[in-house]
């Protein structure tokens, strides 16, 4: 990886298309809120898994036999759908906060897993030996964090254009952070030797298709809309959308800047989702603009969220023997 000054100017502009089209993914969510969430998650998966599909066709024919069999390995076999568990769980609760908060909101927390991730390495650092506890700087960070969510918080029951901040919709968005630290760690174990459809692919997959009994099971509305839904000509140019802007150029181009940028680069500007995703969504949706106390605490999480990531990568660079999740996979 080339350090960041001497990355090529085309890397820089995917760079900023890739944050937007991260940050694009609330706005258009919550523009088709008429779908029920765990379906809508599922339809955004899918048709995901459809754009992946080629580019891990064209991987797999590139690989040594080796990695072919070792993909089918029981750890890697299990790591996968644990990756594609959490995945589930990140999207189908994420997407459900956003029909019962504000898109800021729903951002804010669900972009605040650096914080959870400090708090698993508190706990872990006491059990497993080797694992590095959290320091001062990361610490300071989350305190940071929590006091800026605990300030947002105050402006529940406040209206931010057709959506009411709730408790239940910003716990359910946190509970995205949290689930999708799982999906990160199981990249970052993986990543080591696997390529990046070989585990976009079937980890898309699979939370896919999880989903879709979880909608059945739990949402009324599942047959009125179906499995394959997002073939209608009502939602398929929204959902194209997602897997294209948000799917492949914001995650796939995040990757691919990690070959020329720094991480701590990016995991910084990935921080900038909430203000962005708020913008496109007020900009495109008239999702409407957000409470004073979203204002007051909203750049306090963000500024503890950054100062976990340096602290992070400051203590691997430190230590890079040591073992710790970060932000990106």
């Amino acid at each position: 990886m080339s350090n960041s000054p001497n990355a090529p100017f085309w890397v820089w502009g995917l760079l900023v298309a890739a944050v937007c089209g991260v940050s694009s993914a609330g706005a258009l969510f919550q523009h088709v809120d008429s779908v029920p969430p765990l379906l809508r998650a599922s339809w955004r998966l899918q048709l995901t898994s459809v754009v992946l599909a080629p580019f891990f066709v064209y991987q797999w024919i590139q690989q040594e036999p080796e990695i072919r069999q070792k993909m089918f390995e029981k750890n890697t076999v299990l790591i996968l759908f644990g990756s594609g568990l959490a995945l589930a769980l990140h999207f189908g609760s994420w997407v459900a906060s956003l029909d019962s908060t504000s898109l800021t909101h729903s951002l804010l927390f669900v972009t605040a897993h650096p914080i959870i991730i400090i708090v698993g390495m508190a706990i872990l650092s006491l059990f497993v030996i080797g694992f590095r506890s959290p320091t001062r700087l990361e610490i300071l960070g989350a305190c940071i964090g929590f006091f800026g969510a605990a300030i947002t918080l105050l402006d529940q029951g406040s209206q931010q254009g057709d959506h009411t901040v709730t408790l239940w919709g910003d716990t359910l968005a946190f509970m995205g952070a949290v689930f999708v630290v799982g999906y990160l760690v199981s990249g970052r174990i993986l990543r080591k030797w696997m390529p990046i459809f070989l585990y976009a692919f079937p980890v898309t997959l699979i939370g896919a298709l999880l989903l879709i009994p979880a909608s059945y099971a739990v949402e009324d509305d599942f047959s009125a809309f179906g499995v394959f839904g997002w073939t209608s000509l009502d939602y398929f140019p929204w959902f194209l959308a997602l897997a294209l802007i948000a799917g492949l150029l914001g995650h796939t181009g995040l990757n691919t800047c990690l070959r020329y940028i720094s991480p701590l680069v990016i995991s910084t500007s990935v921080t900038l989702e909430p203000i962005l995703g708020s913008f496109i969504g007020w900009a495109f949706f008239g999702s409407g603009v957000p409470g004073k106390w979203t204002w007051v605490g909203g750049p306090i999480l963000v500024i503890g969220v950054m100062l976990v990531i340096y602290g992070g990568f400051k203590a691997e660079h430190a230590n890079p023997q040591t073992d710790s999740p970060t932000p990106l996979s």
